[in-house]
């Protein structure tokens, strides 16, 4: 069978992410991430993957999340997701939101077509510093446009353009090589040392109570035995049918069997803007009657339903 020009498209990017991604790192980081890969190529069944250079908040939600693994640094999202499904690494850590910028952009697409289930979930308080080659003043600062946001009124305030950069750590380490004073960098603190940068200001966020929350994926569900003894949540994307009230319709099951809902969001698939999905988190796990019949009114509703994880909640949901 002759692969269409979308297959082809997506047999480029993916060769693109083995073979390129690596050369994509600013040279100051390129020494350490060697070094971080070739650990956990030899033990691929303890490696984590994570998106961005080392020093990066993803990196360090790694090293705290998975204590035990050995974090694997990947250029992008679908490269450290590709990691898992090529047997490099054993998981992978993904931010999927920010208490104070929202979503993080395309998770909400790259989760479902990953194939990976979720199988925890991680907060991190969130802190950012201002660096660069001296402190200051700086024209300009490159991040992660999720530290971006985070930080923009603090760069509003001293006049600083934000600049976007693939990740916090990798942005640092790009300033690190440009060798221009004037530019700053918005990035954990251990950046700076790993990079050979002064840190101008600390805690930068615009919020103190910046946490991002992390989701940790694998190529198999968690076990019914892994979650026994413990508060669970379940994540799911799923579209409804394309008639009145049908969103109204498939939340009824929820209500009437009291499963609490804690998320729900909505977003365009494909662009015609006729089709709306929803990602969606509840409190529970498939195998309660309740859930089982939430579930199962919400697939009567809908076009698509597809379950992501069920998981250990990492942070307790207050129910008021």
């Amino acid at each position: 069978m002759q692969a269409g020009p979308r297959a082809s498209l997506r047999v480029g990017r993916s060769l693109f992410s083995k073979r390129g991604s690596m050369h994509s790192f600013p040279a100051p980081a390129l020494a350490i991430v060697e070094t971080m890969r070739a650990a956990a190529a030899k033990q691929p069944e303890r490696a984590i993957a994570f998106q961005g250079s080392p020093g990066a908040n993803s990196h360090r939600a790694a090293t705290e999340a998975a204590g035990d693994y050995l974090p694997l640094p990947c250029f992008s999202f679908e490269d450290a997701l590709e990691a898992v499904k090529d047997g490099r690494a054993a998981r992978a850590i993904i931010p999927i939101e920010n208490s104070q910028h929202g979503r993080v952009a395309d998770i909400h697409f790259l989760l479902p077509e990953s194939g990976l289930s979720i199988v925890g979930e991680y907060f991190m308080p969130i802190n950012h510093a201002l660096m660069g080659l001296g402190t200051g003043p700086f024209e300009a600062a490159y991040s992660h446009p999720q530290a971006l946001g985070q930080s923009r009124f603090f760069l509003r305030e001293r006049g600083i353009v934000p600049l976007s950069y693939a990740d916090t750590a990798g942005a640092a380490a790009f300033v690190s090589e440009r060798g221009d004073p004037k530019l700053g960098a918005i990035a954990p603190a251990i950046a700076a040392e790993l990079y050979g940068l002064e840190i101008a200001q600390h805690n930068v966020e615009d919020s103190a109570d910046n946490m991002t929350r992390f989701v940790i994926l694998a190529e198999a569900p968690e076990s019914d035995k892994a979650l026994e003894g413990s508060e669970a949540i379940t994540t799911f994307v799923f579209e409804v049918k394309n008639i009145p009230a049908a969103l109204y319709k498939a939340m009824g099951g929820f209500a009437t069997n009291g499963v609490n809902m804690t998320k729900l969001e909505s977003y365009q698939k494909g662009t015609s803007f006729s089709a709306t999905a929803f990602y969606a988190d509840i409190l529970g796990a498939p195998g309660d009657p309740a859930v089982d019949r939430a579930l199962e009114e919400l697939a009567f509703h809908s076009k698509e339903l597809r379950i992501l994880g069920t998981y250990k909640q990492g942070r307790a949901r207050q129910i008021t």
